[in-house]
């Protein structure tokens, strides 16, 4: 009883603040309608995972098969390729792109001319902007025979090189056209926190001594610490997923070696038609493979919150 009196006191004031807020409350319903139909309700069909799926009126599948696919994918040399060039592919432009979007946020935030920073940062968000399609077109441009790259290295003497079909370039392609491409887009929330640190602080650690570096390594970062690592987790909870568009854009059969990652695994197997050497048509299959790699991506960001959480009180929950 006095449970359900806590409860409704607590309700009491709630919906008193809905009924009198009500015109700010109703631009929730479009976010919320959205998130039920294109978020929550897509995640019902995880079930033909364990169903067989064929097509057709049965949307769930015709018949319980258990864990079938999910044995079956796991004997696949195939899907080890694509998990293993995931993680790596994944792995090592976070390597790269984190603290260089980090350092980039902290050498703008040096900027004292307005006008110079701003057109800095229009340059650097620039990139982000532009169709994945347009990006991947430059990109062959650049490293086909004929582009400047190899233009390049056959004036200094050396022969031209086959980037886009040698499978040991894909990993530096990817990775150097992420960075261009996002740098700049990156720094937008080291920024906005930047801008929440308390200038008393500066102004104390420069009548210490302090120069630049020192204000940034012992002022900037500590202030702006809770949006690193947010920032961090949510980082470590996608390495799973992999930027599907621009490697579906980029890869071919010469480069599946280092390039073929889940995401385009299933792709292949599921509604590929057989390009690139996708059976197609196989949706539980790669229904099962999905929701594993969806699985695995909910324990890194689990994993990284808690450590987040143990060793610098900051994390996401």
């Amino acid at each position: 009883m006095a449970a359900r009196n806590k409860a409704a006191v607590d309700a009491g004031p709630l919906w008193k603040h809905v009924r009198k807020e009500w015109k700010l409350y109703s631009f929730l319903i479009i976010p919320v309608i959205y998130f039920l139909i294109f978020k929550y309700a897509p995640m019902l069909g995880n079930i033909i995972a364990f169903r067989k799926y064929r097509g057709g009126p049965n949307l769930f599948g015709t018949e319980w098969v258990g864990l079938s696919y999910f044995k079956m994918f796991m004997k696949d040399p195939v899907f080890w390729r694509a998990f293993y060039n995931t993680l790596f592919l994944s792995i090592i432009y976070l390597v790269f792109r984190f603290p260089l979007t980090l350092g980039f946020a902290l050498l703008l935030n040096e900027i004292v001319r307005v006008r110079l920073k701003k057109f800095v940062q229009t340059v650097s968000y620039l990139p982000h902007f532009i169709s994945m399609v347009i990006v991947a077109g430059m990109i062959k441009e650049m490293v086909s025979l004929s582009g400047p790259i190899n233009t390049l290295i056959a004036k200094i003497g050396f022969e031209k090189i086959q980037f886009i079909s040698l499978p040991e370039w894909f990993p530096t392609i990817y990775v150097t056209s992420g960075i261009w491409q996002g740098l700049g887009w990156g720094t937008i929330l080291y920024l906005a926190a930047m801008t929440g640190i308390n200038t008393e602080l500066y102004e104390a650690a420069r009548i210490d001594g302090a120069n630049r570096f020192r204000l940034a390594w012992h002022v900037t970062i500590p202030g702006i610490l809770p949006t690193i690592m947010a920032l961090l987790i949510l980082d470590i909870g996608g390495i799973m997923g992999s930027n599907f568009e621009k490697i579906l854009l980029l890869y071919n059969p010469l480069t599946f070696e280092t390039a073929d990652v889940i995401s385009t695994y299933v792709y292949r197997m599921g509604i590929g038609g057989g390009q690139f050497g996708g059976v197609g048509g196989n949706f539980s299959y790669a229904t099962a493979v999905g929701l594993f790699e969806g699985i695995i991506g909910l324990i890194l960001v689990t994993t990284a919150n808690f450590i987040s959480k143990k060793t610098t009180e900051s994390s996401l929950w």
